[in-house]
C-alpha cells in the first residue's frame, strides 16, 4: 500500500504594506532602500531613545552588532527576530524591528524613489566637479605650455 502525499507547494508570501517577516533577505531588501529615518526605541514599552538618522549600512552578521549614534544607523538584522511593517493613519507605512520585548521603529523620512534621484544627483554633481577639474587642470598645462616658448 503506498500512502503519498498530495503534491502541494507553498506559495511565498505577498505582503502588501503591513504584516510581519521573519526571512532575513526579505528584511534586509526592505530596509536596504531607507535613508533618512525617525527613529524610536523601546524597550518593554518604555521609550528608551529617539532621534532622526541615516540608515548607513544593513547587513547580516551574529558577530556585530545595530549601531545607532551621531545620526548614523548601522542595521544588523540578525539583532532582531522579525520586521512588522505597520502602517499609521496616514497611510504610511514604518518599519518596527522586533527583540525579546525591544522595538526600534524606522519611520521613513524619504520615499526610495527620493533617495535613487539623491544618490543620482550626488554622482552627477561629482561627475560635473570632476569635469571642471580635469579642464582647469588641462588649460593650466596648456598655459604653462605656451609660457615655455617665451
Amino acid at each position: 500500500m503506498s500512502h503519498h502525499l498530495p503534491d502541494t507547494k507553498i506559495l511565498a508570501p505577498c505582503i502588501v504594506n503591513t504584516g510581519i517577516i521573519v526571512n532575513k533577505l526579505d528584511m534586509k531588501r526592505l530596509l536596504a532602500d531607507l535613508g533618512r529615518v525617525r527613529y524610536i526605541y523601546t524597550q518593554e514599552g518604555k521609550l528608551q531613545s529617539e532621534g532622526e538618522g541615516d540608515v548607513m549600512e544593513v547587513f547580516a552578521n551574529p558577530q556585530r552588532s545595530t549601531l545607532v549614534a551621531n545620526s548614523a544607523i548601522y542595521l544588523n538584522i540578525a539583532s532582531f527576530d522579525y520586521l512588522e511593517l505597520k502602517q499609521s493613519p496616514q497611510k504610511e507605512t514604518f518599519f518596527d524591528l522586533m527583540q525579546e520585548g525591544a522595538c526600534l521603529r524606522l519611520i521613513p523620512l524619504s520615499t526610495p524613489v527620493q533617495e535613487r534621484r539623491e544618490r543620482m544627483w550626488n554622482v552627477s554633481a561629482i561627475e560635473a566637479m570632476m569635469d571642471e577639474v580635469l579642464a582647469a587642470r588641462w588649460d593650466a598645462e596648456i598655459d604653462d605650455d605656451c609660457s615655455d616658448t617665451f
